[in-house]
This record gives structure tokens, C-alpha cells and sequence, in this order.
């Protein structure tokens, strides 16, 4: 096998998020099942797996690094004490005890590399165990088979505008896998949301269950509504007029617009209540629209105006803050 940092394309430096980064991209190219007319993918696939399963583990990486084990993670038997070259009694026990710790050790990382392999055409891991570790008995090819890892999870997040939110819209979500999808988004749904995909991440590298898509909901910021849970609070501007005498007003709403009752004599700041025109609740129905009136004076001030004002300040002066705001 070549050497493992070759193999992901990446220098002795990168980082384990490099690391995995190559292998990603590499493991989802030369998948064998993206290649079914290439004979070759399933043994570049396994050479890709296997420069992961040294890259990706610091202790194995370091010994690596220090020459201590190969390309495919075997130890090197230069330096080991009672290894005899010349062969005979002394060489076979040495032989025999390495089999056996290398075996013992690599059962877990051989199951992750060859299990999505023993069910693709038969031959595939006994070929590949054949050059690992001494080869394995028909048992450990059987529990090999049987271990398949999971695909890693991906996460983005989707922006909703309001009014879809109340007219119950699908919205498109780009994956970091280059997918597109449209998504429901469920009613109760607030800022921060997850909404987990099933089977939407990272395909897995051994022929196991794919991952999921982690999906948060963030909220497009609205022109007109604010957020408060179920509720929607909008700030209504209201002439002089209409708050000393009462009107009727147009009021928006999210699905079109309704018409509203200012009582006479009312302050700047009142908060009256639009029942179910606020957001879907996750128990049904909708919360309220809030709207506080927000009391304008007109573009320009005419002398008449002025007038009555300093003749109502001399003659009817009345204080709008309580005591509090004096201190």
C-alpha cells in the first residue's frame, strides 16, 4: 500500500479536519457504489479507507510518523526483540505472537473497513484480509460483514420568512452534500428549531446507513412584525385625531388585512388584540396579533395648532408621568 498521506493527497501537516475533509471527498468519488462498471473502485476505495484509519488516529499517525509501523499499519519488524531473519524455532514463535496481537487489535478497524464490502461481489474481503494482519478465520469475516458504520450527519440552516410560516410553505434547503430538498416546516416551529432529515448526510463509507441532515430554522427579520412566541406584536402609527376621537383603521396581517376599532381617548402605546392572527401554534389554531398604537403629529405644524396648544398648557396643563419619573 501506498503511504497513507499520498493515498488523501494531504501533507504530513494537515490537520485531522483536513484529514477528513480528503477523505470525504475521495471515499464519496471512488465509493463502489458510484463506480459499478470501474473493477478497481472497490480496492481504491479500500486503500482510501485504510490511509483514513491511520491518518484519523493520533496514536497510529505518530507511530506512523516515527516509522514504527507501515503503510497498512503493520509493525515493522526491524528492532523487535526475538525476531530471528534466519527463520527456525525462534522466528516461528515470534512470527506466531505478532499474528496474534495484530489481530486481536485490528478487529474493530477491520470490521469498520471491510464491512460494507463482504456483501459486494463475495471475494472482496477475503482479498483484502488476506493482506492485512495474516488473514481471518470464516467467523471474523461473518462478524466483518455484519458491521457497517453510519454515514456522518450534516448541518445548515434554512431562513423562513414569516408569511410562510402562516401560509404553511415548503421551503428550499440547500445540504452541504450538494442536495437541494423542500422541507415542511412544522407548525409550533420558533427560531432555533432543528429539524432533523433522515438519511439526508454524509452517504457511509462501508456501505452503512446514510446520515442525517440537521437542519435550524432561522426567521427572516419582518418590515412590520415582531416575534413573541405564538404572538406577533406590530406597531401601529395613529393620527392625533384618530387617537382623541376614535377611528376605524386598516390593520396588515400575515394572509392579507382586517379593520380595527381605535376607542376614543386613546394613549400612544396602547396594546389591543387581534385574535389568531399571530403564528401557528404546535397545538393547533394560532396565536394573537398584538398591536400598539404609536401616536404620530402631522408632517407640519400650523400656527393655529400652536396656538391651541400653548392655550391648552396654560389653562388645562396635565402631567403624563408618574412619580417615578422623578427621581
Amino acid at each position: 500500500m501506498r503511504d497513507p498521506y499520498q493515498v488523501l493527497g494531504v501533507e504530513k501537516k494537515a490537520s485531522a479536519a483536513e484529514v477528513k475533509k480528503a477523505f470525504r471527498r475521495l471515499a464519496k468519488k471512488h465509493h463502489p457504489d458510484q463506480n459499478p462498471d470501474d473493477s478497481k473502485a472497490q480496492e481504491k476505495f479500500s486503500e482510501i479507507n485504510s490511509a483514513y484509519e491511520i491518518l484519523s488516529d493520533e496514536e497510529k499517525r505518530a507511530q506512523f510518523d516515527r516509522g514504527e509501523i507501515d503503510a497498512e499499519g503493520k509493525p515493522k519488524f526491524q528492532g523487535f526483540e526475538g525476531f530471528d531473519p534466519r527463520g527456525g524455532a525462534g522466528a516461528g514463535a515470534g512470527a506466531h505472537s505478532f499474528r496474534w496481537s495484530s489481530a486481536g487489535g485490528a478487529d474493530d478497524i477491520l470490521n469498520d473497513i471491510f464491512g460494507g464490502f463482504a456483501g459486494q461481489g463475495g471475494g472482496g474481503f477475503s482479498n483484502f484480509g488476506g493482506g492485512r494482519a495474516g488473514g481471518f478465520s470464516g467467523a471474523g469475516a461473518r462478524g466483518s460483514s455484519q458491521a457497517r458504520s453510519r454515514g456522518e450527519d450534516v448541518t445548515a440552516t434554512v431562513g423562513v420568512t414569516l408569511e410562510q410560516i402562516a401560509r404553511d410553505e415548503k421551503v428550499r434547503v440547500e445540504l452541504p452534500t450538494g442536495r437541494t430538498l423542500e422541507i415542511a416546516i412544522p407548525a409550533g416551529t420558533r427560531p432555533g428549531r432543528v429539524i432533523r432529515l433522515r438519511g439526508q448526510g454524509w452517504a457511509s463509507p462501508t456501505g452503512g446507513q446514510a446520515g442525517d441532515a440537521l437542519v435550524t430554522v432561522e426567521f427572516v427579520p419582518h418590515p412590520l412584525f415582531k416575534v413573541e412566541g405564538d404572538a406577533l406584536r406590530l406597531e401601529l402609527p395613529v393620527t392625533l385625531d384618530e387617537a382623541v376621537l376614535g377611528a376605524k383603521v386598516r390593520v396588515p396581517t400575515l394572509t392579507g388585512s382586517g379593520t380595527m376599532t381605535i376607542p376614543a381617548h386613546s394613549d400612544g402605546g396602547r396594546v389591543m388584540r387581534l385574535k389568531g392572527k399571530g403564528l401557528p401554534t404546535a397545538v393547533g389554531g394560532n396565536g394573537d396579533l398584538l398591536v400598539a398604537l404609536k401616536i404620530v403629529l402631522p408632517p407640519e405644524i400650523d400656527p393655529e395648532f400652536e396656538a391651541m396648544m400653548r392655550r391648552w398648557r396654560e389653562t388645562k396643563a396635565y402631567s403624563a408621568r408618574g412619580p417615578e419619573f422623578e427621581r
